[in-house]
């Protein structure tokens, strides 16, 4: 994955606000997405994240705060939009068109010419499986289809940065696994994607990096490794050992300076760490090292929707 330095920022928000009347919908939202970056941007309902993205596409002006594209001000409107494909989490199509017409009109409005647009038109086709309904009118598409045609647009002028708003909403599983290969296949070929969605799990098969906001703020930002070490205190690690030596385990765990919690459990110890007080692969060399035998030693896997939860407290900007 990418340094995380500010010389390979896509995305720098630093002191991001922005008031409604009498309600702050950010307040000092920072944020930073790598080049390269698949960025997971999770929040609560009314969080902030649409107005986030918004501003990043251009539609709407902070009111103080600093927001940079491949470091270019988002003042600069024209050449921002050159460098996003923006895709809210509603948006409208022309019903009275079919694909290629539709996807032709949009590659007009960014001035590519005739030539070059037909075959553009026809490789966004394929890129999002769609070619076989090129003649097909807009309306006729199902959902997960008007999704993909939705990036399909967004794709036509060859955007770095793709700002993907609740992408998933209202697809079957079999079209969010469709979606979610094409996120892949994109990323693979370079592009940058900021996306927020409800469906934890989604973004947790894809993204290197997540970011989390609640009431206008950053809650955490980071990879999943430093989310998983965020919320290391919640992570029950389970340990069998030979009857023999069990009580000793017990013993030595409870007495431990890294053990915050430790009880047994038909048979099977249950133990928490303090956090940052001691690497997980330390205990059953702890517990060796210390004449105990080890049987089973399994460290529970963290959801991103544990994550969420244990970081979030449901309030609304």
């Amino acid at each position: 994955m990418n340094e995380h330095t500010e010389s390979h920022a896509m995305v720098k928000i630093e002191s991001l606000c922005k008031r409604f009347a009498d309600l702050r919908a950010l307040d000092n939202l920072a944020l930073t997405v790598n080049k390269g970056d698949i960025y997971g941007f999770i929040g609560p309902n009314g969080a902030g994240k649409t107005t986030t993205f918004r501003i990043l596409a251009t539609i709407m002006k902070q009111d103080s705060g600093s927001v940079r594209i491949d470091d270019i001000e988002s003042t600069c409107g024209d050449k921002i939009r050159s460098l996003i494909g923006y895709m809210p989490d509603v948006f409208g199509v022309y019903e009275d068109m079919t694909l290629y017409q539709y996807l032709d009109f949009f590659g007009a409005a960014y001035w590519i010419p005739p030539a070059k647009r037909k075959v553009l038109v026809n490789d966004i086709l394929a890129l999002t499986d769609l070619t076989f309904k090129k003649d097909a009118m807009v309306q006729s598409l199902s959902r997960g289809m008007q999704q993909r045609l939705g990036i399909a647009r967004v794709l036509i002028h060859d955007p770095k940065l793709l700002i993907l708003d609740e992408p998933a909403s209202g697809l079957d599983p079999r079209a969010r696994i469709e979606l979610r290969e094409l996120l892949k296949e994109l990323s693979l070929m370079g592009k940058t994607i900021l996306i927020s969605s409800h469906i934890l799990s989604e973004l947790s098969d894809i993204c290197n990096r997540v970011g989390i906001i609640e009431q206008g703020k950053t809650v955490f930002e980071g990879s999943r490794e430093e989310l998983e070490d965020r919320i290391a205190g919640q992570r029950v690690i389970s340990i069998d050992t030979v009857p023999t030596d069990r009580d000793k385990a017990l013993a030595l765990l409870r007495a431990a300076p890294f053990t915050n919690s430790v009880k047994l459990e038909n048979g099977t110890i249950s133990l928490t760490l303090h956090e940052h007080m001691a690497e997980r692969s330390e205990i059953p060399t702890f517990l060796v090292e210390h004449g105990c035998s080890i049987a089973r030693f399994q460290a529970e896997e963290i959801s991103l929707e544990k994550a969420f939860m244990s970081l979030t407290e449901g309030k609304l900007a």
